[in-house]
């Protein structure tokens, strides 16, 4: 039996509208065979939990530029604990100070990926860190 290609989901939460970060991390999982779902700008946390939730994504990347992701990423992680679906892995990126990386790691997040970062360094993560489910 064929495994199941690795589900990912690209999300931009909050009301940062610049996405073309977004878009081309999208296109790069894409590239390298997983399937993807990007939400578009100006999701709340609810709506990209129950997108999670709804759609069986392995993996959720998050995106902003906008300096909310102290709240808004960890509400993400937060949500999908409460709906019992703490096993779909939380990604960051973005404008992320250093100095924030703690406080996201200890919320739940698994990764943070700052500009400049190499998009195949980010697949090579995700490959190493992520199983697709059944």
């Amino acid at each position: 039996m064929a495994k199941r290609k690795l589900r990912m989901m690209v999300a931009k939460p909050g009301l940062d509208g610049h996405d073309r970060g977004a878009r081309i991390l999208a296109r790069c999982f894409r590239d390298a065979g997983f399937e993807v779902i990007y939400t578009g700008c100006h999701q709340t946390p609810e709506q990209i939990a129950v997108t999670a939730i709804q759609e069986d994504i392995d993996c959720v990347g998050l995106s902003c530029l906008s300096g909310a992701h102290r709240y808004l990423f960890p509400e993400v992680v937060e949500l999908l604990r409460k709906k019992g679906a703490g096993d779909i892995t939380v990604i960051g990126g973005g404008i992320i100070p250093n100095r924030d990386f703690k406080l996201l790691y200890d919320a739940g997040l698994k990764g943070i990926f700052t500009p400049g970062i190499p998009l195949d360094s980010i697949v090579e993560w995700v490959n190493k860190n992520i199983t697709p489910k059944g």
